[in-house]
């Protein structure tokens, strides 16, 4: 029998990969722009941190708990706006301009996603090491041109632009986890479903290969499988009719 639910497949995850690029691009931002003693740089690195490794917790946590994967799905969702926060505070601190949502520079970055969403060579290899690396390599080359730039504000606008693509990503997974959760309840609920169904079938099968109880030879009643208690014969089986005490009739086994 297979596991009731898998869990795990997180680096195959849109939002993983998007969550490991946002934290790749915080820690060379964070490195080249802010001091690297300062509780700001050590805050934003963490959430960028939070935010991916949450997310691979609860795909992990899926097989044992939906409850528990759906909890770390949402700190993730937090670590990733409070770091959303943190370089808009950047930018205005710093009386830098923040791209608009409909801006140009913002769908150029945008559209990155959408002319790779389909892309197979997304897909993990999970029988090859060097693959992980690879991978994360590939998805940051994507937005490189932004993600290095001279201009610390095209840096922080497209890290900005990636965040939301993120926390998108993590709010439809949210949507989904809260209606399965509704509809097939969580991984306690399915564990005890499969448990009832295996009694019931396992009672199945012994009624199927046991022989029908005879019938009472005295009224025609169905009889049951009864145990002598006291006496010289206790622990002896029988058959007994079940209108007793109004019929005696017994069959030995």
């Amino acid at each position: 029998m297979g596991r009731i639910r898998p869990g795990g497949g997180y680096r195959e995850l849109r939002s993983f990969q998007m969550a490991t690029v946002i934290y790749d691009a915080t820690w060379r931002f964070c490195e080249q722009y802010l001091d690297a003693r300062s509780r700001i740089c050590d805050r934003m690195t963490q959430a960028a941190r939070s935010g991916r490794q949450n997310i691979a917790e609860g795909s992990r946590a899926s097989s044992a708990s939906s409850q528990t994967e759906l909890r770390l799905v949402n700190v993730a969702r937090s670590s990733l706006e409070e770091l959303l926060l943190d370089y808009e505070d950047y930018l205005r601190h710093r009386g830098l301009p923040q791209w608009a949502y409909d801006s140009p520079e913002a769908m150029e970055v945008r559209k990155v996603r959408a002319e790779n969403q389909s892309d197979k060579a997304d897909q993990f290899n999970r029988t090859e090491q060097s693959a992980t690396r690879n991978s994360d390599d590939k998805h940051y080359s994507r937005y490189k041109r932004w993600l290095e730039h001279a201009e610390p504000s095209i840096r922080a606008n497209a890290i900005i632009c990636l965040i939301h693509q993120a926390i998108w990503l993590l709010d439809r997974k949210i949507e989904a986890l809260e209606r399965e959760f509704i509809e097939d309840g969580g991984y306690s609920g399915q564990l005890s479903a499969a448990r009832l169904a295996e009694r019931n079938r396992k009672k199945q099968d012994m009624s199927d290969q046991s022989d029908p109880p005879p019938l009472c030879p005295k009224c025609g009643k169905t009889m049951v499988l009864r145990t002598v208690r006291k006496g010289n014969s206790a622990g002896r089986q029988f058959f007994g009719c079940t209108g007793y005490p109004e019929c005696n009739g017994s069959v030995e086994v």
